[in-house]
């Protein structure tokens, strides 16, 4: 029988949503309107659905976003010639390029050309930097959001083994230097695990919090994790599925009932980290208006 509980990204993010309604207001008494600019280029469907549940989530707020729209042959150049632009652009605080991008375009060097001072997806060196060194300015959305839902249920990190499964510069990476830093959110002891480390599952026991962000689909089961553990499942993976009206589910890294009969704490898929992701993305666009107006 299920005993973990679930961490739900839904409740947190209408607290997140609650709780920024004010500073949204405050913005626009000062004729200030928090506005962030998506570059989405191609047609990949998992892009096309987020940009949609961003786009929608900045409607509700009564915030300013545009989507603009490229196909999938935009040359690299074009690319950078547009982000240029936007840099200097003050209606929009914050500029996010939807990855992954066409392979004939250089994801690093597109990241590197956004003002650092835009860069609300936290993922541009001169952030990573900060990031590194204490001193974060703007914290990538899916890391910041698997903070917010440890603090909002209560669970602490300070002392605990925490155990990262991938290494990317988007989670893996920059959740395991947040946790391991000397502040409330973390004093972590941290592992990384990724696709070279042998024996995952031995580590991944070890684990008081873990915090599965490989993209592969139901990778960690039931032998990955300890008794009582919290387990964050970061992964959003489509599945072929003939008996859904899609023809797809979306899954997590995270075998579900396996890990819903071990763990005392799990975040669902759908319905925990993502929308979390969404909504840390709303916050650090208006923590750039904010910054912006000082």
């Amino acid at each position: 029988m299920a005993k973990a509980k679930l961490l739900s990204g839904k409740e947190v993010s209408a607290a997140v949503y609650s709780d920024l309604e004010q500073r949204i207001a405050r913005l626009k008494a000062q004729h200030i309107s928090p506005g962030l600019a998506v570059i989405l280029v191609g047609d990949d469907p998992a892009s096309q659905s987020y940009v949609r549940s961003k786009t929608r989530r900045f409607e509700k707020l009564g915030l300013f976003s545009e989507t603009l729209r490229y196909p999938a042959d935009m040359t690299e150049d074009e690319l950078l010639a547009k982000i240029s632009e936007l840099n200097n652009d003050n209606r929009f605080h914050g500029i996010l390029v939807q990855l992954p991008l066409p392979a004939h375009i250089a994801e690093e060097k597109v990241i590197f050309a956004i003002a650092p001072e835009k860069d609300v997806d936290g993922f541009h060196p001169v952030s990573l930097g900060l990031l590194a060194s204490g001193n974060p300015s703007f914290i990538s959305c899916t890391p910041k959001g698997i903070l917010r839902i440890l603090d909002h249920y209560g669970i602490e990190t300070g002392g605990k083994h925490l155990v990262v499964c991938g290494r990317s510069n988007i989670v893996g990476r920059p959740i395991s230097i947040l946790t391991s830093l000397k502040a409330d959110f973390g004093n972590a002891t941290v592992t990384v695990c990724h696709s070279r480390t042998q024996n995952m599952a031995d580590f991944a026991r070890q684990a008081d919090i873990l915090i599965a962000a490989l993209g592969q689909p139901e990778m960690i089961n039931g032998d990955f994790i300890k008794p009582g553990a919290c387990v964050i499942d970061v992964g959003i993976n489509r599945v072929p599925d003939p008996t859904r009206e899609k023809g797809y589910r979306i899954v997590g890294d995270v075998k579900a009932d396996e890990a819903l009969a071990k763990a005392d704490y799990l975040t669902p898929v759908p319905g925990g980290v993502g929308l979390m992701t969404v909504a840390m993305l709303v916050e650090n666009t208006i923590e750039a208006a904010e910054k912006y107006l000082n």
